[in-house]
C-alpha cells in the first residue's frame, strides 16, 4: 500500500545526502508506517516526526537515516545499545542492517507496545525497561551507541560501555535544542568528536540525564 510512498521518501532522503546504502536498503525494507499510530499513516512517509503518544515521538526519517549513517555499520552481527525504544522504528532499521540490538526504554506503555510490535513482526531485539542513561553494563561493551532524546551531557556511563573504536551518536544541548555529537572512542579516557549543529529531540530523562 505504501511501497511508492516509501519509494519516494527513499529518493528524498538520498537527495538530502544519505549515501551509506546499507542505510538506504534497511529503510527500503522497513514499515514505517507499522510504528506509528493508525490515525497518522497516510503521513508515514512525509520527511517528519509524528507524536506517538506520551509526549513522544518517532523522529523524522532524515535524522533517523542520518544518524544510523554516522554509526558506520559496515558488517552485520555489531551489538548496538539504543536509548530510547520509542515505537520501535530505529531498532527496526538496526536490525534490518544485521545489527544486534540492545535497547532501553524510561516509559513502560511504550516498552510494551514495541515489544508486542517486534514480536508481530517476528524483529529480534533485546528490549528493556529502565533508565537508558546509565546504559545496560551486563550486555557491555556494545560496538556502537545511539541515543534518540537529548541530553544536558554526555552519561559517563554510555562512554564506558562503548568499545575502543565504537562510536556513539547523541543530541547534546538545552530542552529546546541539540546538537548531534558523533564520538569515536580513541582509548578508555580518550575521545574523537565531531559536532553536528541544530537537531531537535524529546528530553534524555535520567540518573545522567535531565531530571523530571
Amino acid at each position: 500500500m505504501f511501497r511508492i510512498q516509501r519509494e519516494e521518501l527513499i529518493d528524498e532522503l538520498t537527495k538530502k545526502g544519505i549515501s551509506d546504502l546499507a542505510v538506504i536498503k534497511a529503510m527500503g525494507n522497513v514499515e514505517r508506517e507499522k510504528f506509528i499510530p493508525a490515525t497518522l499513516r497516510h503521513l508515514a512517509y512525509k520527511d517528519v516526526a509524528l507524536p506517538i503518544g506520551y509526549e513522544q515521538t518517532i523522529s523524522q526519517p532524515y535524522t533517523v537515516a542520518y544518524m544510523t549513517q554516522l554509526l558506520n555499520i559496515k558488517k552485520t552481527g555489531l551489538k548496538i545499545l539504543e536509548i530510547g525504544t520509542g515505537s520501535g522504528y530505529q531498532a527496526a532499521v538496526l536490525n534490518e542492517m544485521g545489527c544486534d540490538v540492545y535497547s532501553i526504554e524510561r516509559n513502560l506503555d511504550l516498552h510494551h507496545m514495541a515489544t508486542k510490535l517486534f514480536d508481530k513482526l517476528g524483529i529480534r531485539v533485546h528490549a528493556k525497561y529502565g533508565d537508558g542513561t546509565i546504559g545496560w553494563a551486563e550486555f557491555a561493551p556494545f560496538d556502537g551507541i545511539i541515543v534518540t532524546a537529548g541530553s544536558p551531557t554526555v552519561p559517563k556511563k554510555l562512554k564506558d560501555q562503548l568499545i575502543v573504536g565504537g562510536r556513539m551518536v547523541i543530541p547534546v544541548g538545552d530542552r529546546i535544542s541539540q546538537k548531534l555529537y558523533l564520538l569515536i572512542k580513541k582509548s578508555d579516557t580518550e575521545f574523537d568528536s565531531e559536532v553536528i549543529p541544530e537537531f531537535t529531540f524529546v528530553p534524555l530523562i535520567g540518573r545522567e540525564g535531565w531530571k523530571m
